[in-house]
């Protein structure tokens, strides 16, 4: 019977917030506005960050879940930047061809894809691009790639060992250079010097890669690392490698053997630790949430001011309420209303107002979400957490705020509240 009775109480009092809210119709849009936009940035954010999360093991899954890369330093937040004296991976040597062809050699590999970045000018008789970025790449690429190739072909082993001049086009530089033209066999320039078009690719890239220029919006090109490191001004200092272990090879077992090799090859002693990097799977989505994770805790930062400013609105409403309600508290304490029942109907009150307010940022929220997905390669969504979440983020923000209100309500006098006008 006493739940019964609560239940009412709190159905009572979600309706008089709702006639505060017609009655003071500008107190209450400030108060619900402010938690609408601490609401709307969480739940937006969570949103994006989720997605891109989605969209980056995506593209870790394409490269292979046990590869790992082969770096000449460390990367993300375990990387430094100073001097040498503080930095002492700053003075590793690169990663050298000698070192990638002795490891394509080791039984456990599979495979040791070696890549640099390179841009350059990119002609077609009278069509000239500028910089356009390319990748040098070895002719396993599509081991780490989810990219289809048509018309054409890959460069095979032969033509990327000998050097031959021969490129593959995205189908956004395709359109960029030869329009409708099939450019299969036709004549480029690279920085002036001449490559053969073997094919057209579409890579399936994630956000992420699509943030560093490899999306399919992007034109793009490969090329052979031979032909690059003969032909155009690569970086050679730039080499990193993606190794693919043997089917049926722990990972860890291959990461000791190319562990051990590069020590050798380099003639690190035992108690020397390694001046180079090995970078599995994990430790790049580790990377990805130390960094978004740090994106994120500003946003909370902000919607907490946010929902501040809607917490101190909802105390100016609601003091107003219990002013001007004083005669009507004086007489429901005057028929036994008790202290926790008045307590009760204006902290039901308080957090009716910061939930509507969270209602309305979580519907802002889901529309732009849906833009956000519908109209970029983000695939952005709502968490059913961060929901729930905001909404008792909301509703704790309106009892925290309203408890002051709240309280000097179930204090009055009900003799001092009746005389009052």
């Amino acid at each position: 019977m006493r739940w019964l009775s609560r239940f009412f109480l709190a159905f009572e009092g979600v309706g008089i917030a709702l006639e505060s809210l017609r009655t003071n119709k500008v107190r209450a849009v400030l108060t619900i506005a402010g938690v609408a936009i601490g609401v709307f940035v969480v739940v937006t954010m969570a949103a994006a960050v989720n997605g891109i999360r989605q969209s980056f093991q995506q593209d870790l899954e394409n490269i292979g879940a046990d590869s790992f890369q082969v770096f000449r330093r460390s990367i993300g937040f375990q990387a430094c930047d100073g001097t040498d004296d503080t930095c002492p991976d700053r003075r590793n040597p690169p990663i050298s061809f000698r070192e990638w062809s002795t490891l394509r050699e080791l039984p456990s590999v599979q495979a040791v894809i070696g890549s640099i970045n390179g841009g350059g000018t990119f002609t077609y008789r009278d069509q000239v691009l500028n910089n356009i970025a390319y990748d040098a790449y070895s002719p396993e690429w599509l081991l780490i790639s989810a990219a289809d190739i048509a018309p054409g072909r890959n460069f095979t082993p032969n033509e990327h060992d000998a050097g031959t001049p021969v490129v593959l086009v995205n189908d956004t530089l395709r359109a960029q250079l030869f329009g409708t033209l099939d450019p299969v066999g036709k004549q480029i320039r690279i920085d002036g010097q001449p490559f053969t078009v073997i094919g057209v690719y579409n890579l399936k890239a994630g956000f992420i890669r699509s943030l560093e220029g490899r999306g399919p919006d992007t034109p793009r090109a490969i090329v052979p690392l031979t032909t690059a490191l003969r032909t155009l001004p690569l970086f050679r200092s730039g080499l990193s490698l993606t190794v693919r272990p043997r089917p049926g090879t722990p990972r860890d077992e291959v990461m000791d053997d190319v562990t051990a090799s590069l020590r050798s090859q380099r003639g690190l002693k035992p108690a020397q630790p390694n001046n180079f990097e090995l970078v599995p799977q994990e430790r790049l989505l580790e990377t990805f949430d130390q960094l978004f994770g740090a994106i994120f805790a500003v946003g909370l930062a902000l919607s907490a001011v946010a929902l501040l400013v809607g917490g101190v609105g909802v105390v100016g409403i609601m003091m107003i309420s219990v002013t001007e309600r004083t005669r009507e508290i004086g007489v429901r304490k005057a028929l036994g209303a008790t202290r926790g029942t008045i307590l009760w109907q204006f902290l039901v009150e308080a957090a009716t107002l910061t939930v509507l307010g969270a209602t309305v940022g979580l519907i802002l929220g889901a529309g732009l979400t849906t833009l956000i997905r519908n109209n970029s390669s983000l695939p952005a969504q709502l968490q059913p957490g961060a929901v729930v979440a905001a909404l008792v983020a909301a509703a704790v923000t309106g009892v925290a705020f309203g408890m002051l209100p709240a309280l000097r309500a179930s204090r009055l006098d009900p003799v001092e509240a009746l005389r009052h006008e």
